[in-house]
């Protein structure tokens, strides 16, 4: 399932979503320059955990179809976010949902070697927040080559069953993909828990 369009009108100018895409950019094309150097010093290890790789880690990405998938779904999702929570709140929401994210899925195999790289934990808790701020927003999306309309809490819900079937299976060695599924897990629901909370406070 891959998001073409939201139809979400937004009030204001995306600023920190179009600086993050950018700087993510910008970071990735450096780091091609050295890669396997620049992965290993900045990327997240977590038999070697630090809270300054937590935190670059979220910059880092490990291929062209990496960045851009990421880079998209940021775009898609994370401009109304960023609408609703005002822009230096919602820098500091995605700061803190990728560090989030970067520990539960240290928490699920603390003594590997493998960096982890990429913004998904960050971006996981931006769709996290889409889905709890507009569950019914309509969500253009390719089922394969097939191009349908979807409320975003089922586009967004069926993406996170995935997450959880192949995170499970990962723990049984089921999956070797690589991929760090519990940092999707943990980044969404962190995003889904602020801003669940955030509504209740608005509301109030």
């Amino acid at each position: 399932m891959f998001p073409v369009k939201d139809i979400v009108e937004r009030r204001s100018f995306p600023y920190i979503t179009v600086a993050l895409i950018c700087i993510n950019t910008m970071v990735f094309i450096i780091s091609l320059f050295d890669f396997e150097g620049t992965i290993y010093t900045y990327g997240f290890i977590p038999a070697d955990a630090s809270l300054l790789t937590a935190f670059t880690c979220m910059f880092l990405h490990a291929g062209i179809d990496h960045i851009f998938g990421n880079m998209w779904f940021l775009l898609i999702f994370g401009d109304n976010v960023e609408d609703r929570f005002g822009h230096m709140r919602f820098l500091l929401f995605y700061l803190a949902t990728g560090f989030v994210a970067t520990y539960v899925n240290y928490l699920v195999d603390p003594s590997s070697k493998i960096p982890t790289v990429g913004a998904s934990g960050a971006i996981s808790g931006v769709m996290g927040a889409y889905i709890v701020l507009f569950p019914y927003a309509k969500v253009h999306t390719l089922l394969g080559y097939y191009l349908t309309t979807l409320p975003a809490f089922v586009m967004l819900g069926f993406w996170f069953l995935l997450q959880l079937f192949f995170g499970t299976s990962s723990l049984f060695g089921g999956d070797g993909s690589g991929i760090a599924y519990w940092a999707h897990i943990g980044g969404f629901v962190a995003g889904a828990l602020v801003s669940g909370l955030y509504r209740v406070s608005v509301r109030r």
